[in-house]
């Protein structure tokens, strides 16, 4: 079962990860596939089986989303009313009360989340109906902050960089093996580099969308119809 497969490497990249270690400005790191395991299990398991055409992949996890509730791009309404995933989420290790993980009790809203799974749920109905054919990950599963601010892994220095990377390669590579992707398309330009070195020499096709942050100014213009326009071009949806 491809589900019990992305569950095993889930959890190997979570335990590859969690040791490494990160330098001034970065004050906490945290692991979503640790405390906030029980849902992203529950995504594994309810959405990962069979094989997907289209693999998405984002850079990290955000803080009002994933960093919250284990589930890529995890906006809260998403996640609980169109995925109905429901499991427990604890606390970190080491938590800063610049970010406190509340879970599904978060107000927040993640805006990026918010816009990928609203695309996808206007386009195709159903979490189910979606994820016949379409698969969501995020490349890194650490989220960093220096004190309140976001801080993300194309930043961390070099040396830091490296064995996270090594780790994350190895995982997507891993993901997109399991699954069978025929596409892999990078949720903004650094996604898809990553993408592309990870699965170098496998018989897979590479694209991008434009990242749906509310820091772009061109996904503050119409990040929907830009997505659909980019996969169209791509021959991934029709227009």
């Amino acid at each position: 079962m491809s589900s019990e497969a992305l569950i095993r490497a889930a959890r190997t990249l979570s335990g590859e990860v969690s040791g490494l270690r990160f330098a001034a400005p970065i004050t906490h790191t945290y692991n979503p596939l640790d405390y906030a395991w029980a849902p992203h299990e529950e995504y594994l398991r309810r959405f990962g089986e069979g094989n997907k055409r289209v693999v998405f992949v984002g850079m990290n996890p955000g803080p009002f989303g994933m960093v919250q509730i284990g589930v890529p791009f995890g906006e809260i309404a998403s996640a609980r009313d169109w995925m109905k995933i429901s499991a427990p989420v604890q606390k970190p290790a080491q938590e800063t009360p610049d970010r406190p993980i509340e879970g599904w009790d978060c107000a927040r809203s993640e805006v990026s989340g918010r816009r990928l799974w609203g695309l996808f749920a206007e386009r195709f109905g159903t979490a189910e109906n979606f994820f016949a054919e379409h698969f969501v990950a995020n490349y890194c599963p650490l989220a960093f902050f220096e004190g309140k601010r976001n801080a993300t892994p194309d930043k961390l220095p070099a040396a830091e960089q490296a064995p996270l990377l090594a780790a994350c390669d190895r995982h997507l590579r891993e993901l997109v093996t399991i699954v069978q992707a025929e596409w892999v398309i990078g949720i903004g330009a650094w996604s898809e580099l990553r993408a592309r070195e990870a699965c170098k020499g496998l018989e897979v096709k590479f694209g991008r969308v434009l990242h749906p942050s509310p820091a772009s100014p061109a996904a503050n213009r119409g990040w929907s119809e830009a997505a659909t326009k980019q996969l169209a071009a791509l021959g991934i949806w029709q227009a």
